[in-house]
């Protein structure tokens, strides 16, 4: 096994993970290892004489093995769920992907003028290509026909450009791509679902073409196997292995090395007690460092299908630790991993034994009648909901809400509306019927195909083609930690907002009260993320202008984590601000608004501490309902 280098790792680009020193994204390119034996040439663009095995008695030993090895995996893998024709599992996407495909297939062919037409640059395209290899084979210089953006991390390998072979098949996959892009572009008859659809599978399709992905035309990995005698392969399969030992539903593509955390060791690690906890959640509380705090308290509350501690990360990308810095009293939720027995507990049961049960606790801990709140994800619409439904009773418990990537209004939900389909949720029914709960893997699974190029493959070169285990790091740590999803409140938050967006539309009621989020009259803090993938920015900017009292609208850069885990101190990304009046749309509204520099972190802790009354006496955690054991609590580190 190689060892990773001793050097710091490039900083990754936005919600992308390092892997080791070198590279910026797995199996991308980067660092030679060792003496790979392979020269570049910048006029000859390489000899790929050099690529030639040392040792072939070793060469032949290992690859006999990797054979071997790589015959019983596929034989496991294959007897797997992930290859059975499941929710969101490896064998539906691919049927799904292929009648996709042949969909558009016979709607290019309604046009058979205008697909020669394509089909015939295409080729000339191609042709230029293998001309400009040859010249460059002979010694001169060419301009490339297609380049990749500066944002692809794909092509970073020197010999991507500096080796004609290599350059080749680059040439011929971008210009492959960019033909798919423009000819579905140009398609008509595909409604708005249809498209994004098509598009989706697309990217599936073409990020898993990418030469990048095979070890014949991997720069990287052909040094590595020349190098190492093919040991990589026998090292990546033991590593495939172990994925699969350790998955269960579906097969998760290690994306970080697992030993190097412990949630409660270095991760988790704000002090803090639990207070309260009933069968859906722990409430933490967590220890003061100001000598005072504000006297209005914050709850926090997380998506239920992930793990609370994304705002509890390392201790320098703690947003909780510092919320607690700024002198805010913090509690935060910590939803329960469920299991069969709880399969009935509902959306409603999530409101009224989640966030107003934990609400309850809160203000008798404190002695404040009204708090703060914060919802991130689905832990905001969850907040929302509960803001309308109290707003229809003429309750009155928060002071503020705050609401981070958090979509009410989902016509304009992207990607995720393809999963959302009345067939795909009879097919997550019935899955969830027979266990009572829908496995983590699977959401994970889905949050992964909507980023392949930066979210799976990076990680099987990585992983399988080069043997490495991937880089340490704690983000990528939390995105394997996923937990489940009990059937009832699943299945209700698919259709009820998703599927049939009736919180929008004024149509959902919770306890037999109708929601109105125009009813909803306190301020509002509503941070969007510009590239967030799963809470687009524009959807998240119609539902903010859904609310009836003063919304202030922040929209960060970066994507649905690093968009709002960016702690001050880094000064990476940057946000916007402005008046949510200003215009109907997210781009009208951006046209308009204000950009300032580094993290919205501070923006926030003054808006909060505006509307969060005296300083006072720090608290000390459980002084009115008791401590029930240290944070994080046994609740996130349940599993099964």
């Amino acid at each position: 096994m190689q060892k990773p280098s001793d050097k710091s790792p490039k900083t990754p680009g936005p919600d992308v993970a390092p892997t080791r020193a070198g590279n910026s994204t797995p199996g991308a390119g980067g660092a030679k290892p060792g003496n790979a034996g392979a020269k570049n040439d910048a006029s000859a663009g390489g000899d790929l004489l050099n690529y030639v095995v040392q040792d072939p008695e070793a060469f032949a030993k290992n690859m006999l093995q990797f054979a071997e090895q790589s015959g019983e995996a596929i034989k496991r893998f294959l007897d797997r769920p992930d290859t059975g024709v499941s929710p969101f599992s490896a064998g539906s996407e691919m049927t799904e992907a292929s009648r996709t495909m042949q969909d558009l297939a016979q709607l290019w062919m309604n046009n058979p003028t205008k697909l020669a037409e394509s089909q015939l640059k295409l080729m000339q395209g191609y042709g230029e290509v293998w001309t400009n290899s040859v010249r460059r084979l002979a010694g001169e210089s060419v301009k490339p026909v297609a380049e990749p953006p500066l944002s692809d991390n794909r092509f970073k390998d020197e010999e991507w450009s500096s080796n004609p072979y290599f350059d080749y098949w680059k040439q011929v996959y971008l210009l492959t791509s960019n033909w798919a892009d423009d000819m579905l572009k140009e398609t008509e008859g595909l409604d708005k679902q249809e498209r994004t659809k098509a598009e989706f599978y697309m990217r599936l399709v073409m990020s898993a073409i990418s030469p990048t992905n095979f070890p014949g035309t991997n720069p990287e990995v052909m040094r590595e196997t020349i190098a190492r005698n093919g040991e990589n392969l026998v090292e990546g399969m033991k590593l495939f292995q172990a994925d699969m030992e350790k998955s269960q539903d579906l097969l998760k593509i290690s994306q970080t090395d697992t030993d190097a955390f412990e949630v409660g060791r270095n991760l988790a690690v704000t002090p803090g007690k639990i207070v309260y906890q009933n069968d859906l959640l722990q409430l933490i509380q967590y220890t003061p460092t100001t000598e005072q705090v504000h006297e209005v308290p914050l709850l926090v509350v997380p998506p239920w299908i992930n793990k609370f501690y994304i705002l509890d990360l390392t201790p320098p990308k703690s947003f909780i630790a510092h919320a607690v810095a700024q002198g805010f009293t913090v509690f935060v939720v910590s939803w329960v991993n469920p299991d069969e027995t709880l399969s009935e507990k509902s959306f409603e049961d999530y409101m009224i034994e989640g966030v107003l049960a934990a609400t309850d606790a809160v203000r008798r801990e404190t002695g404040v009648a009204k708090i703060n709140i914060l919802g991130y994800c689905v832990g905001g619409t969850l907040v929302s909901s509960t803001l309308a439904y109290l707003a229809a009773r003429g309750e009155d418990l928060y002071v503020s809400a705050t609401l981070l990537t958090t979509q009410v209004d989902f016509k304009e939900a992207g990607d995720l509306l393809m999963f959302v389909t009345d067939e795909q949720l009879k097919s997550i029914d019935d899955l969830m019927e027979d266990r009572g709960y829908l496995d983590g893997s699977r959401m994970a699974t889905v949050f992964n195909m909507m980023r392949p190029r930066d979210l799976i493959w990076p990680y099987i070169v990585n992983n399988y083609m080069l043997g490495r285990k991937p880089f340490p790091f704690d983000l990528l740590y939390w995105n394997q930690d996923s937990t489940r999803m009990p059937k009832a409140n699943h299945h209700f938050y698919l259709r009820e907002f998703y599927n049939e967006n009736k919180l929008s539309k004024g149509e959902l009621s919770l306890g037999g009260t109708p929601l109105k989020l125009g009813d909803v009259k306190l301020p509002v803090f509503h941070l969007a993320a510009r590239e967030d993938h799963i809470a687009p920015a524009r959807s998240v900017y119609l539902g903010a202008k859904m609310f009836g009292g003063d919304v202030k609208f922040v929209l960060a850069g970066s994507g649905h984590i690093a968009g709002v885990v960016n702690p001050p101190a880094k000064m990476k990304y940057q946000h916007w601000t402005g008046d949510l009046s200003t215009a109907d749309k997210l781009d009208g509204w951006l046209e308009k608004a204000e950009e300032h520099p580094g993290s919205w972190w501070p923006l926030w802790s003054e808006w909060l501490g505006e509307r969060s009354g005296d300083m006072i006496e720090p608290r000390k955690p459980g002084e009115n309902l008791g401590a029930i054991e240290d944070a994080p609590g046994s609740y996130v580190t349940r599993t099964f």
